[in-house]
């Protein structure tokens, strides 16, 4: 599942950048694939994107999700030895959001102080 995710991410990739989705939002925006997940039966792919510069992500999501089925007739050249073409469906990559607040947990000023105390206990001992 993960092989073929990665081939399916790859084909989407290529097919975003060559241009070939006409949609003014899609068209105006950078748009980076984190992953893609397949279902167990390799027949529905999960794609998970963050678009690049864009304050309102929900409106290339469905942007995207509206041209899913000219993506995926798209995607049958570059993924030929697959037996079933998957459905694609994009969802928003929140996965940097989440790095994101644990990263301004890690350096807020309780746990620094926590740390603080552990790494003077570590040198009493």
């Amino acid at each position: 599942m993960l092989r073929v995710g990665e081939q399916v991410r790859a084909a989407i990739t290529q097919v975003l950048q060559r241009g070939e989705v006409r949609d003014a939002v899609i068209e105006k925006t950078v748009i980076s694939i984190s992953e893609v997940r397949m279902s167990p039966d390799l027949k529905i792919a999960t794609a998970y994107v963050t678009p690049l510069g864009v304050t309102d992500h929900q409106a290339v999501i469905d942007a995207l999700n509206h041209n899913a089925k000219y993506i995926r007739g798209r995607l049958g050249s570059q993924l030929r030895q697959m037996k079933y073409m998957p459905e694609v469906r994009f969802r928003d990559d929140t996965s940097f959001d989440n790095y994101k607040k644990i990263d301004e947990l890690l350096r807020s000023p309780e746990v620094s102080r926590d740390l603080g105390h552990a790494d003077s206990d570590d040198e009493q001992e």
